[in-house]
């Protein structure tokens, strides 16, 4: 079992008086990782799986006599699809306001409905712990320095989801039936979408275009979707764990780009799945996309479990004047390029630097890890 980044974080809040809730995409292991959790309190555990229909009854709006009888003397409820069971958020108030002594725990397979049903009843009552599929570091701690090292090219073309890692002679069929399966239901059924063919046809069109600037229009005149149906369809792709935005950065310069985005995959194999492109890199033309959403989608798992307080964008001004990663923190601007090639130069825009006095790192392959391992602080203001 590969073992998950988040582990000591989630067991360290424990009997802290909150529930507990796991979210991230289908199929990153929240239910793997709850029950190894579990293993040290085997029979004080009640778990619960909201696909179960005597589950679901019991737990649809007990009152609190019926909910002391069904917990008896257990001091972890852990509920698994809990998004299943309806007034789920209300019967957990009920749970942490009433039984101080009993952790309870959420996960689901659709996080998207799980937080929509709990945000509100569990306001001030809950720790929330997102996992996404493997990280650099989980990945290798697991297979081992070496064997990581060699199976980079790999990672870019398949990607770190749990059951892509474990089945490697069988990498692109596992892909493509998670993407069939899994990757639209969350949006189809709880975005209110009622036209399947245009939401694929959207997160194809954003798939091309990883690690370019998008523009709404544009995607509407590909996709033939009006400019804010396309916004409001990646508020949800976003919400479901499938990509993400990275603004533009900007404070003073009248010459920036102010309101462009970037958007990027949280998996470099789902991204290659909904395209259908998993050719080795000597046969691609998207090497320098599939390294930029690689390192900005590790870094942004980075930074959420570790809890960093910082900002993330890209910049480029109207002369085309560019930074491909943009940090901030504490005041200070960090300023990142990426490439494949560590023998191709990098440079840095001097209207850039001199504007934000940014401290500048070149990201290749030789020195990535300094970018997605968390025992280097690239943002402590030591780069050179």
């Amino acid at each position: 079992m590969i073992s998950r980044s988040i582990e000591q974080q989630i067991a360290g809040k424990f009997f802290s008086g909150k529930a507990i809730i796991i979210t991230g995409p289908r199929q990153s292991g929240k239910t793997t990782l709850v029950m190894k959790l579990l293993e040290s309190y085997r029979d004080e555990c009640l778990i619960i799986n909201g696909d179960d229909p005597v589950s679901e009854r019991m737990f649809n709006r007990p009152n609190t006599e019926q909910l002391r009888q069904i917990i008896g003397k257990h001091r972890i409820v852990f509920i698994d699809e809990a998004q299943r069971i309806p007034f789920i958020g209300l019967t957990s108030k009920l749970i942490t306001d009433t039984f101080k002594e009993v952790q309870l725990i959420l996960s689901g397979s659709s996080s998207f409905e799980l937080m929509n049903q709990t945000q509100e009843p569990l306001t001030g009552r809950k720790w929330t712990f997102s996992l996404w599929p493997i990280n650099w570091q989980e990945w290798q701690d697991y297979s081992g320095y070496l064997k990581a090292e060699q199976d980079l090219e790999n990672r870019l073309i398949f990607g770190f989801y749990p059951e892509v890692l474990m089945n490697p002679a069988d990498q692109r069929s596992v892909l493509q039936e998670l993407t069939e399966s899994y990757l639209y239901k969350d949006i189809l059924i709880y975005g209110n979408i009622k036209k399947p063919e245009m939401i694929q046809r959207l997160v194809q069109a954003l798939a091309w275009q990883v690690g370019s600037e998008v523009s709404y229009t544009e995607l509407a005149q590909i996709t033939g979707l009006d400019p804010k149906t396309t916004s409001a369809y990646i508020d949800v792709l976003e919400k479901a764990y499938i990509l993400f935005r990275l603004p533009s950065f900007s404070r003073n310069l009248r010459n920036e780009i102010k309101t462009n985005r970037k958007i990027y995959f949280y998996d470099n194999g789902i991204r290659n799945a909904v395209i259908g492109q998993f050719q080795a890199l000597n046969n691609r033309t998207d090497i320098g996309a599939l390294w930029e959403n690689f390192l900005i989608s590790e870094r942004r798992k980075l930074l959420i479990y570790q809890k960093q307080v910082t900002s993330q964008y890209f910049w480029r001004t109207k002369q085309q004047q560019e930074v491909d990663y943009v940090e901030t923190k504490d005041g200070k601007v960090f300023g990142f390029e990426f490439k494949w090639n560590a023998n191709r130069s990098v440079s840095f825009p001097k209207t850039f630097t001199e504007s934000y006095n940014s401290i500048n790192k070149g990201i290749t392959r030789e020195n990535f890890r300094e970018f997605v391992v968390p025992e280097n602080d690239l943002i402590s203001g030591k780069l050179v």
